[in-house]
Parts: C-alpha cells; sequence; structure tokens
C-alpha cells in the first residue's frame, strides 16, 4: 500500500505518539503529511502547535475551533441520555472522537489526500473509534494506523526515537503518563497508573483542586434547562461550550468530578483510568433533578433502561451507526418537557442537588402531602396492594 499513499492528513495532537508518527510516515512512506487539531477545549496544549508540526516535517496544518459544534452536537446530546459507561464514566474522550473524524475526513476529501492516520495504539479504544467514524463517513479511506505496523512498541522506544530525531514531547520518565484534555474532561493512563492499586499522584490533575483543599463555605448555583438542555447558569444565558466552561470552572474550584477507574476496553482487556469532568458531572446532576419533576415515570423508566446500551455504543465508536441515531431520536423525544431549574450545593467534591422547579412539573403536592387531602383516598391502595400480592401470595400457597 506504500505506493499508492501520497498525501496523508494525521490527527494530531503534538503529544508523544503523534509527534513520532509525523516523521514516521514521511520515513515510511515517502509521503507529505497534513496535521489536523480539532480545538475542542485543550487550552495552552494548542499553543505553538503549528510551528511545531511543521519543525516535525509536517507540509502544514488545520487547527480548527470545533469548541461549540462539539458541545451542541456532541456533548448535550450524550447528556440528554445521561449516559456513563460502567457506572463511572462520563465518555469525555469517547465523545470526542467522532467530530475529529469528521472533520479529519472533510481535511482529507479537501486535500484529496490517499489516506488518514491516528495515533491510537493496537490495544486501544480510539483505534475502534477513529476508523468505525472515518469509514461510516467515507468507506473507501485509507488508514494508516502506525501502531500496529512500526516497532516502536513502547513509550520508552517513542521517548527514545524522539530524541534521535530531535522532536520536543510533553512526556517525561518523571511522568510517563498519557493525558487526554477537551471542554468535557481530561484524562490520564499508563506509566505510573497502570498500577490499579496505587494513587494517581496529586500534581497530576489539571481542571480541579483536591476536596481538601477546596473552599470551606459551598457554592450554590442554579442551572436553567430547556427541553433537555442546560442554556443557563446563575439566571445568565450561554453557549453550550461557554457553559460547560464556566460549570469547568465551578466544579473544578470546588474539587468536583475526580474518577479513579478500572473499566472494560472494547477490544477486551482492562484499563485503569483517571478522569477529571466538574463540568459535565455538574449537568449530570442537574439534568437528573430537572427530569425528576418533569418526566413520566415509565417513560423516565423505559429511558433509563437504554442508558447502558446508549453509553456502550459511544464508548465503543459507533456513533455514526443506526442504532444510536434510532436511541437518540427515542431519548430526544423523551426530552420534550425537560424544561425547569435545578439548583446545586458544590462543597469539597461534592456535588449535591438542593432544589428543583418546573413549570410544567408533574410533582404535585396536593397528592403528595402527608397531611390531610381530598385528592387520594387511602383505602385505594389496599386493592392495589392485593392485586399485586396475587402472584406471590399463590407462589406461596404451592410451598415454592
Amino acid at each position: 500500500m506504500s505506493n499508492d499513499i501520497k498525501k496523508v492528513v494525521l490527527a494530531y495532537s503534538g503529544g508523544l505518539d503523534t509527534s513520532v508518527i509525523v516523521r514516521w510516515l514521511i520515513e515510511e512512506y515517502g509521503c507529505e503529511v497534513i496535521c489536523f487539531a480539532a480545538d475542542l477545549g485543550q487550552a495552552e496544549e494548542l499553543d505553538h502547535l503549528n510551528e511545531k508540526a511543521i519543525d516535525t516535517g509536517a507540509s502544514k496544518i488545520y487547527i480548527e475551533d470545533l469548541q461549540e459544534e462539539f458541545t451542541r452536537d456532541f456533548v448535550f446530546p450524550m447528556l440528554r441520555a445521561n449516559a456513563i459507561y460502567e457506572g463511572s464514566y462520563l465518555l469525555g474522550t469517547s465523545i470526542a472522537r467522532p467530530l475529529i473524524s469528521k472533520e479529519q475526513i472533510r481535511i482529507a476529501n479537501k486535500e484529496n489526500a490517499d489516506a488518514v492516520s491516528h495515533g491510537a495504539t493496537g490495544k486501544g479504544n480510539d483505534q475502534v473509534r477513529f476508523e468505525l467514524a472515518y469509514y461510516a463517513l467515507n468507506p473507501d479511506i485509507k488508514v494508516i494506523a502506525p501502531w500496529r505496523d512500526w516497532d516502536l512498541n513502547s513509550r520508552e522506544s517513542l521517548i527514545a526515537y524522539a530524541r534521535k530525531h530531535n522532536i520536543p514531547i510533553p512526556v517525561t520518565k518523571a511522568k510517563p503518563y498519557s493525558s487526554d484534555r477537551n471542554l468535557l474532561h481530561i484524562s490520564f493512563e499508563g506509566g505510573i497508573l497502570e498500577d490499579p492499586w496505587a494513587e494517581a499522584p496529586e500534581d497530576m490533575y489539571v481542571l480541579s483542586v483536591s476536596p481538601e483543599k477546596a473552599p470551606d463555605k459551598p457554592t450554590y448555583i442554579e442551572i436553567d434547562y430547556e427541553a433537555g438542555n442546560a442554556v443557563a447558569v446563575n439566571g445568565e444565558k450561554m453557549s453550550p461550550a461557554t457553559l460547560l466552561s464556566e460549570l469547568n470552572r465551578l466544579g473544578g474550584e470546588n474539587g468536583i468530578g475526580r474518577v479513579d477507574l478500572v473499566e472494560n476496553r472494547y477490544v477486551g482487556m482492562k484499563s485503569r483510568g483517571v478522569y477529571e469532568t466538574p463540568g459535565g458531572t455538574i449537568l449530570h446532576e442537574a439534568h437528573r433533578a430537572v427530569e425528576s419533576l418533569t418526566m413520566d415515570r415509565e417513560v423516565l423508566h423505559i429511558r433509563d433502561s437504554l442508558i447502558p446500551r446508549y453509553a456502550e455504543i459511544v464508548y465503543n465508536g459507533y456513533w455514526y451507526a443506526p442504532e444510536r441515531e434510532l436511541l437518540q431520536k427515542t431519548i430526544d423525544d423523551s426530552q420534550a418537557n425537560v424544561t425547569g431549574t435545578a439548583r446545586l450545593k458544590l462543597y469539597k467534591g461534592s456535588c449535591r442537588v438542593v432544589g428543583r422547579k418546573a413549570e410544567r412539573s408533574l410533582f404535585n403536592e396536593e397528592f403528595a402531602t402527608f397531611e390531610a387531602d381530598s385528592v387520594y383516598n387511602q383505602k385505594d391502595a389496599e386493592g392495589f396492594i392485593k392485586i399485586n400480592s396475587l402472584r406471590l401470595r399463590i407462589r406461596s400457597l404451592m410451598g415454592l
């Protein structure tokens, strides 16, 4: 295939892997390399990326600001689904891959490139996520996955390769873990984190202070929702990306959103990951609070039964698959009346709902009160209980 490859568009972060890949592609294929970096809210990680890509050998680099699209069209639909993978992971890395792939394919088509490439390892989930998206968006595209082809089989060998070719890298032996950051989260994997018994070092964290060092006074915030989407914080209307950034700031200051877990990768192995998701954690709690007032019980329960499947679909990389689109339509239908306000208390790592309100609330105090009322006959409960206990009574009478 190498003779057919004249131009490659590489998903580029400027980290260890993709920095090495630029040089490796040039040497292995003798091809032109165009780098693409999606600005999803990495902040200072994008500094000097243009110069670094060119100095490493790329012919050009695209740096696209996709923060609003990322939040509006990818993060918010996922949050409407309350998607959490294996009970803990808010899918911050997973949800970024379909948008990066979409823009990468667009650039490849524009540049008449022969192939696309990425820096995901042959052991990880991202290779699956990127390539499923590539093929869904361009069935004929060629894909180069260096980690599956080269003989650089460890972080140490990549560091040695980079030093040999004078490639500056942000990884040292003192901090050999890898990280991935966007507006929704930052993740840390590998290196010193590969021991699941070892506590992650405090100096690793970027988006949040430790709960012990968070303010001694709680922070109260209010988040307004319209049709399942957060639209304002403390009464101030904001764009999706601005709103998420503000909640990252408030959550980070209060030590919100740290998760340390061992997850099951799609390729079959377990992996330890440490995540910071301050704003996403707040939005998840607030969304469920508004839903509790505005969603019918059976609709809520059916939607909740879909959460594990939806989260698995996103985690495994099937964003552009018909099953995700089908679930999304069902979930979005359920969100039509999810309009209201949640009040939350942020305090030393805890994000707790302390109030919720909605104009179209299904909560009716006349029915729910423990005081005297004229709308609910408590005697009606006797027949309800007897009918529902019938199968249990029969089972007991049969000695089963």
